[in-house]
């Protein structure tokens, strides 16, 4: 029977794989004239800088589009939810109709939070002309100045982006 020789490719620890690494650079420095090596040295430490900048490049323009493609999604399903929503608040005599557009709307906004959509804090908060858009204002003792007293319509956002503004009135 012959016997099957292991080599060790396969199993190499990485000190090892850089050890060999080096041994092949200094082989290549003794064939090649020091200011050649130098010059290629530098062209290949370049060259690989430009490509690391290449692929971080590639993947932030990825996630930008992934994610404008994701908010332009979610604002057409947004009139859904609110619709929805809305149907929540209708009272009915049948429990179970009720119960089955709950569990849609659940279902609806479970889907939103595992994409990374937040709704817009409106009620209570101060206004902000980034997060919401003012429909009206009004003159509230109790409320402090530019303080949201109402709203019309839920505002959502990814991350820092908004994909719609709350539509809110103002007070004072």
């Amino acid at each position: 029977m012959a016997k099957i020789k292991e080599g060790k490719c396969g199993n190499m620890t990485e000190n090892e794989k850089q050890e060999k690494e080096e041994e092949k650079k200094e082989e290549i420095k003794d064939m090649v004239p020091k200011q050649d090596y130098e010059e290629l040295d530098d062209r290949y430490k370049r060259i690989l800088a430009e490509f690391e900048n290449f692929k971080k490049r590639s993947n932030k323009e990825r996630e930008g589009l992934y994610h404008s493609i994701l908010s332009d999604v979610i604002e057409v399903i947004l009139p859904v939810v609110d619709n929805l929503e809305n149907a929540v608040k209708t009272e009915t005599k049948d429990e179970e109709y009720k119960k089955g557009v709950e569990l849609v709307l659940k279902q609806f906004q479970d889907v939103l939070v595992a994409k990374g959509v937040e709704e817009i804090k409106t009620i209570g908060e101060t206004f902000d002309p980034e997060l919401h858009e003012a429909v009206s204002s009004i003159q509230d003792e109790n409320l402090g100045e530019k303080q949201i007293a109402q709203e019309y319509r839920k505002g959502y956002k990814i991350g820092s982006k908004v994909i719609r503004h709350s539509m809110v009135v103002v007070a004072n």
